[in-house]
């Protein structure tokens, strides 16, 4: 077993990379698109697709790459993660995503400290999350029982799928969505919309640990290192 210290470094460093991937590449397509919405929206998909199969496919071995808080939840209630490690695992993740929207700023001369200002609410907003937190968990959880070595190109194409056939545009993070709600950039979200999407994604991944655990058996291979 790898020390949890170790395991906990590389929660908080993918955090910190993927989040500055998300809201840094946000803030550049929107500059770059010229007001295209589409365009903006595409470079950011793509950007936070590439990062976050690298930071799986390299953090893997050592955390189980989780970078989210419902993924660590999964794998609490499952037994595949202690309680202990998990709230280590959380705050890591918090930890690491509030210095990725501090760097993003940083990176592109703007304010380090603001306010997410875009509007997400609303029942298709929630549901979308759900959706969407429903669709990474199964995923993770049959690609680690079936087809570990997949399972960054199996987390990374559900994340590209989630930006454009959900509503919200896939957050599908508790963590992430705090983070943006730090961010007054292309990427943000309203901290006063922020509990909503959290409940919708936790209520998304439990499900899904539910229903994996009808349609793959009891068992299963562990999410974490």
């Amino acid at each position: 077993m790898i020390l949890l210290s170790r395991r906990a470094f590389a929660e908080t460093l993918g955090s910190m990379l993927l989040f500055a991937c998300v809201i840094g590449s946000g803030i550049m397509a929107e500059r770059l698109a010229g007001g295209n919405v589409a365009v903006a929206l595409l470079g950011n998909t793509l950007a936070t697709a590439a990062m976050l199969l690298m930071l799986v496919s390299v953090l893997g071995p050592v955390s189980g790459a989780h970078l989210n808080p419902a993924v660590t939840l999964v794998a609490v209630l499952r037994g595949d993660l202690l309680r202990r490690d998990g709230i280590v695992y959380v705050a890591a993740q918090l930890g690491g995503g509030l210095l990725g929207v501090l760097l993003a700023h940083a990176m592109f001369d703007l304010p380090l400290w603001q306010w997410g200002v875009k509007v997400r609410t609303g029942p298709g907003q929630w549901l979308s999350e759900g959706v969407a937190t429903f669709a990474l968990i199964i995923a993770i959880l049959r690609g680690v029982r079936h087809r570990p070595g997949w399972v960054p190109a199996i987390v990374a194409p559900v994340i590209t799928a989630g930006y454009w056939f959900t509503a919200s545009t896939s957050f599908a993070n508790p963590a992430i969505t705090l983070a943006r709600a730090l961010t007054g950039s292309f990427a943000g979200i309203r901290p006063v919309d922020a509990p909503g999407f959290i409940a919708a994604q936790l209520a998304g991944a439990c499900l899904a640990a539910q229903c994996a655990r009808w349609l793959f058996d009891d068992d299963v291979q562990r999410i974490a290192a």
